[in-house]
């Protein structure tokens, strides 16, 4: 009898996560639509310029009758330009010194114009992606120091600091350490080698500057948090930055199918100047202001759009409490939520499909068992954004690699509690079936499995909370899910958008904790446990 409940909770669980699946992914953006009506997906990068360059690429397309799938703060260069080769996304903001040093790995020009006409070029002959004429600034690398560092070193240039560069705790962003264009270009064009490197995020790094936990920040020439600080820029003696002209930097699917949408976009092209970029980046890095209310500010005031479009702007004051900004974001946070069930219930109904037959065959070989368990369990020692990087040279980006990778993190608790439960099922009432002349099949059926029931829904419950907490990182790659607006919060050091993933992902997985822990006592059978 508790064998069949245990299969049956087993099979609801799985028809569940279907249902649940199932739902989301009609719901979903992705879902299969025709070329005409096709939603232009537009990315962006895990900074305040990227994300706010991206909400103008998605507000422009929609006041021209585009649907829009915002795919904010997607990854580094290589992650964003993979999914943009693959077609995975339509678009996102680029920089034409980026695309010469982090991707084509070319020593660039030092002039603007020939630095555009190589990238254009050689990325439409490669790759088929079309970079849109530039939008209008140059937003070069800044490299920073404190007012007070700089007079008691007598910094001003960075051949000063490569002079005292070896004493100095340097803070820089991941990609910025490991671009040629970054770190290891200055170590040769200057000599700069600083003995302790923290990698740290982009709004981080700024108050870590501050507080004096380093001596020396990355940035850029448009930062409004350098401003707001008052730190001091080095100057680039030798010229070592390229030319960093932003563009929007489009597919190849998206100039082949809807070229109307690239003229939408071009029409961006030449008007963003300096002046103008510092000041949208100001409201957002230093005055707290939502993206999308400075970027339909922005649009409106170059004559592109209607002022105050539909859905732009939000009643929510930058100084606002929790609760305000929460219910003014529901529906936002209804739709991550629903794509973050997606993730975790595909990935947890394939593991049961794996791990739990996987642990039953483990116990009838048990020489083997422990080999193949701790192979499995190797698996959890891999850092989890780490694992979804090495799935996107497989599979791309979106929900199919984020999905593989939590699979791959939900066997070792199930098949590790499988095999346990049913190995060290109580001895006594199993040498008393055999005694009764049961097979081993019947052994297993009626008396392992039942005595084993709620070790294994324990692996269960294990795992679906391993993955409602590890499917945050998914908004790393494109999967989105309630990880979109956490990882955009780290970048504008926004605590509120931090929250309003943080909470609803906790609660969720408290909902899935209890809902199987419920599953967990119905298959138990009486005076176990």
């Amino acid at each position: 009898m508790t064998t069949r409940r245990l299969s049956r909770a087993i099979s609801v669980a799985g028809l569940v996560a279907a249902g649940v699946a199932g739902s989301v992914v009609v719901a979903s953006p992705l879902s299969a639509q025709s070329d005409r009506e096709r939603a232009v997906i537009v990315a962006s990068k895990p900074f305040a310029e990227s994300f706010i360059l991206g909400e103008l690429f998605a507000q422009i397309l929609e006041a021209r009758g585009f649907t829009v799938d915002r795919r904010p703060g997607l990854g580094a260069t290589e992650i964003a330009f993979e999914a943009l080769r693959r077609d995975a996304i339509d678009v996102y903001p680029e920089y034409t010194g980026t695309g010469l040093l982090a991707i084509l790995e070319e020593t660039p020009p030092t002039s603007s114009a020939v630095a555009y006409e190589r990238v254009a070029s050689v990325f439409r002959e490669r790759w088929g992606v079309r970079w849109l004429p530039p939008l209008g600034f140059e937003n070069s690398y800044a490299i920073a120091v404190r007012p007070e560092t700089a007079d008691s070193l007598g910094l001003r240039t960075l051949s000063d600091l490569a002079r005292v560069g070896r004493s100095l705790v340097a803070g820089f962003t991941p990609d910025f350490i490991g671009r040629a264009d970054g770190l290891p270009g200055l170590r040769v064009a200057y000599g700069f080698d600083p003995t302790d490197v923290r990698s740290l995020l982009q709004a981080v790094k700024y108050q870590a500057l501050a507080e004096r936990e380093v001596d020396v920040i990355d940035g850029y020439g448009t930062d409004g948090l350098i401003a707001r600080f008052g730190f001091t820029v080095l100057d680039d003696d030798r010229g070592f930055f390229p030319p960093y002209d932003a563009a929007a930097l489009v597919s190849r699917r998206l100039a082949a199918e809807q070229p109307a949408a690239l003229a939408a976009l071009a029409e961006l092209s030449g008007r963003i100047d300096q002046g103008l970029m510092r000041e949208l980046n100001r409201r957002v890095e230093v005055d707290g202001e939502e993206i999308r209310r400075v970027a339909a500010d922005a649009l409106a005031g170059m004559g592109l759009v209607a002022d105050s479009p539909t859905g732009a702007r939000s009643e929510v004051p930058s100084d606002g409490a929790l609760v305000a900004y929460l219910w003014a974001h529901r529906s936002e946070t209804l739709m991550q939520t629903r794509r973050h069930l997606l993730l975790v219930a595909v990935s947890l109904l394939a593991g049961l499909c794996v791990a739990v037959p996987l642990g039953l065959a483990l116990e009838r070989t048990r020489t083997v068992a422990e080999g193949v368990i701790r192979a499995v369990g190797i698996l959890q020692t891999v850092p989890s954004i780490a694992l979804l990087a090495f799935m996107i040279p497989l599979l791309g980006i979106g929900v199919l690699p984020a999905v593989t990778a939590l699979f791959l993190y939900s066997l070792f608790p199930m098949v590790r509690n499988t095999y346990s439960g049913v190995r060290d099922a109580d001895a006594s009432a199993v040498d008393s079936a055999r005694a009764l002349g049961m097979t081993e099949t019947q052994l297993l059926r009626y008396v392992r499995l039942p005595l084993a029931a709620p070790v294994i829904m324990a692996g269960v419950r294990t795992a679906a909370v391993i993955n409602v907490g590890t499917a945050t990182l998914a908004a790393f790659i494109g999967a989105g899910g309630l990880g979109d607006p956490i990882v955009a919060g780290l970048a504008l050091s926004d605590t509120r958008m931090i929250l309003s993933g943080a909470i609803p992902a906790a609660l969720l997985a408290l909902i899935v904790d209890g809902a199987l822990g419920w599953a967990e006592g119905r298959v138990t059978p009486k005076g176990v446990g």
